[in-house]
């Protein structure tokens, strides 16, 4: 959520700088902001009044004079000042909505763009491999390898859905496995989050009110299930006073995701690439806002690594801010070769949030000098797991069908060096 003082410091900045994303007025909230002002203004200068004649009205009595003029005054006042109260209370809760819809400023030197399309390539590490022979898909291996039962799948719950199956579990396992073993040596402590959580946790990160019919809701007691575990890891600290000396909180988190993602039919629906339920492992930072865009950097370069040590060729992207999501000053993208797109495909998404999401979850950090500030929140994908499985087996497939597997997993396979048709 945006500052609502600094927006009344510089409206027209603020506005310019909203805009980059797209087509995005102030214009209501500075409307209702100035009405809630003038409404609060009203308010006190009655309270005074009301406060200066009562004063009157020991002395009349002492002086045995008639009050009953006073007195209807003071009542007429009264209700005045609880009417606008009410209004301005009303008003403050109608600004809060405006506010909880209005996505983050975007950083001042991020890209201007309108989509994807205007992404700026940050690097690129590896060359995609040419294939001697006709490569499959993932969901052709997977399924010739019996490792993967999409039919199955779509028979106990619905389509896209998927389920793992034998080595098919192994690998995705081992995976998750290794991914929190390298983030935990990397400095991140490990939390194992629920996987439902609460109306004001989904608000606190962004994902409500503007994204809840991706969301799925469990309308029964209004739990939602977890689209990333940025939700409910960044929801430890709502309401909460960090202490300066714990920043900064760096945390990873393999959990399943849940995503309705409505409107997305006919995108990427074939294979692993986009489930309604899909596992991966997070990182969630909250750090001083001095350092957050450090922090950034150091994160991506830790999503990374899992990419390097299983030697899939990928590219980082700095989203443009048409492209930004709602809750992001600054994002990268990383981006993992997949042969059967004959692209590039996000696998990993590292944003800094500065003190968007902080604001709405009031998370909070007592600085050196005691005075109480908003932390910056940053989290990425290290890394989706289905996405790198699919990566995996389209980036390491062999001609008879099989498929190897990324000597750095090798260990957590139980030392199986390889996948192959039965």
């Amino acid at each position: 959520m945006l500052d609502i003082k600094r927006i009344r410091k510089e409206p027209e900045k603020i506005e310019a700088m909203l805009k980059k994303r797209g087509d995005i007025s102030l214009s209501e909230l500075i409307e209702k902001d100035n009405e809630w002002r003038r409404t609060v203004a009203e308010a006190e200068n009655k309270k005074a009044i009301q406060n200066r004649d009562s004063k009157q009205i020991p002395i009349l009595k002492k002086n045995g004079e008639d009050i009953s003029a006073l007195a209807a005054e003071m009542k007429k006042l009264s209700d005045e000042i609880s009417s606008l109260n009410t209004k301005a209370s009303a008003l403050e809760e109608q600004i809060r909505d405006i506010l909880m819809g209005i996505p983050n400023i975007p950083e001042a030197n991020i890209p201007v763009g309108k989509s994807d399309e205007d992404n700026l390539q940050v690097k690129k590490i590896g060359e995609p491999r040419k294939f001697s022979f006709e490569s499959k898909p993932h969901w052709d291996l997977g399924v010739n390898l019996k490792i993967l039962d999409f039919e199955r799948a779509a028979k106990i719950a619905g389509a896209r859905f998927a389920m793992f199956v034998g080595e098919g579990a192994m690998l995705e396992r081992a995976i998750t496995r290794f991914m929190l073993e390298l983030h935990i040596d990397q400095g991140y402590t490990e939390v194992l989050p629920p996987l439902m959580v609460n109306r004001n946790s989904m608000r606190g990160t962004g994902q409500l009110p503007k994204f809840e019919e991706d969301a799925f809701n469990l309308k029964n007691n209004d739990y939602f299930m977890i689209p990333t575990a940025e939700v409910p890891v960044t929801n430890m600290f709502r309401d909460e006073i960090i202490s300066v000396d714990e920043m900064p909180c760096r945390y990873t988190a393999y959990t399943p995701c849940f995503r309705a993602e409505a409107g997305s039919a006919g995108r990427d629906t074939r294979g692993l690439i986009r489930n309604h339920q899909f596992d991966k492992v997070e990182l969630v930072k909250f750090v001083r806002p001095e350092t957050s865009y450090e922090e950034l950097e150091s994160l991506t370069l830790d999503a990374e690594e899992v990419l390097k040590q299983i030697k899939i060729p990928y590219r980082v992207v700095e989203l443009c801010t048409g492209d930004l999501g709602f809750s992001s000053a600054k994002t990268y993208d990383i981006e993992v070769w997949m042969p059967s797109y004959n692209r590039y495909v996000e696998i990993s998404s590292c944003s800094n949030f500065e003190d968007f999401q902080a604001r709405r979850a009031n998370i909070r950090f007592r600085d050196t000098d005691g005075k109480v500030k908003f932390v910056h929140t940053l989290n990425g994908s290290g890394l989706a797991v289905g996405r790198t499985f699919a990566a995996i087996l389209e980036n390491y497939q062999n001609e008879d069908g099989s498929v190897n597997i990324p000597e750095v997993l090798v260990p957590y396979m139980n030392g199986k060096e390889k996948i192959c048709v039965k």
